[in-house]
C-alpha cells in the first residue's frame, strides 16, 4: 500500500481542483498495483468533495473496490468527510467510528489518527474526549509523519478550550503545539501555533467573558 507521502506529495489543499488532477493521473498509472491505485481513487473523491461536488465524489467512492482493508478504511474516512461537509455530521460519526476500529486493527496509525481527529470534528459535543484520544494514540507511535499530527491535535484542542472560555487550558495545548510543529511541524505549523499562542494570551488579558472568533 501507499506510503502517506506519496499522498503528500501530491495534496494541495488550496487549489483541489489541482489535486484531482494530479490524483486521477496518478490513479491510471501503471507503476502502482490495483489495491494502489483504489487508495489514489480515494483522494480523488476526496479532492471533488472539497470543491462541493458531493453526489459526484459519493459516486465514485461507491465505485471503488474496497475489498482491500487499507481501501476500505479510507473509502470510510472520505465517505465520512463528504457527509461531515455537506451538513450530516451525524451520519457521518459510525462511519469514522468503524474507520478508527478498523485502523487499528490494521496497525495503520495515521489513518488512525485521523479518523479520531475527524470524530472530534464531526461530533462536537465530544470533540475534547476524541482529540484527547487522538493526542493519546498519536504519542505512542514511532512514524515521523503520523507523529505531526500532534501539532494540529494540541492546536485543536487548544481551540476548543478557547471557545469554552478555558483560557488558560488552550494556552498550554498551543504551546504544546508549538513545541510538537518546531519538533516535526512544517513551517506554517509554527507560524499557526504562534499566532493561537498569540491570540490566547490576548484573550486571557482581557479577562473572562470575552469571546474570540476562532481562526479559519
Amino acid at each position: 500500500m501507499l506510503e502517506q507521502k506519496t499522498l503528500d506529495q501530491l495534496w494541495n489543499f488550496d487549489d483541489p481542483a489541482g489535486s484531482e488532477s494530479r490524483f486521477r493521473t496518478a490513479a491510471e498509472d501503471e507503476k502502482y498495483d490495483a489495491d494502489e491505485q483504489a487508495e489514489l481513487a480515494t483522494q480523488v473523491g476526496r479532492a471533488i468533495g472539497l470543491q462541493g461536488r458531493y453526489e459526484e465524489a459519493d459516486a465514485l467512492l461507491d465505485a471503488i473496490d474496497a475489498d482491500e482493508p487499507t481501501v476500505a478504511v479510507r473509502v470510510l474516512l472520505e465517505r465520512g468527510r463528504l457527509l461531515n461537509s455537506s451538513g450530516h455530521a451525524a451520519m457521518a460519526v459510525p462511519l469514522f467510528e468503524q474507520a478508527a476500529e478498523l485502523a487499528d486493527h490494521l496497525s495503520e496509525e495515521f489513518l488512525a489518527v485521523d479518523a479520531l481527529h475527524m470524530l472530534a470534528i464531526a461530533d462536537p459535543e465530544h470533540a475534547e474526549s476524541w482529540t484527547r484520544s487522538a493526542l493519546e494514540y498519536a504519542s505512542t507511535v514511532h512514524d515521523p509523519r503520523t507523529r505531526r499530527w500532534m501539532v494540529s491535535l494540541h492546536n485543536n484542542l487548544g481551540w476548543t478550550l478557547h471557545q469554552a472560555g478555558r483560557f488558560t487550558e488552550a494556552l498550554v495545548e498551543f504551546q504544546l503545539a508549538e513545541q510538537w510543529a518546531e519538533r516535526v511541524g512544517t513551517p506554517q505549523q509554527q507560524e499557526w501555533a504562534r499566532e493561537a499562542i498569540e491570540e490566547c494570551q490576548q484573550s486571557l488579558a482581557a479577562g473572562p467573558g470575552i469571546e474570540k472568533q476562532r481562526k479559519a
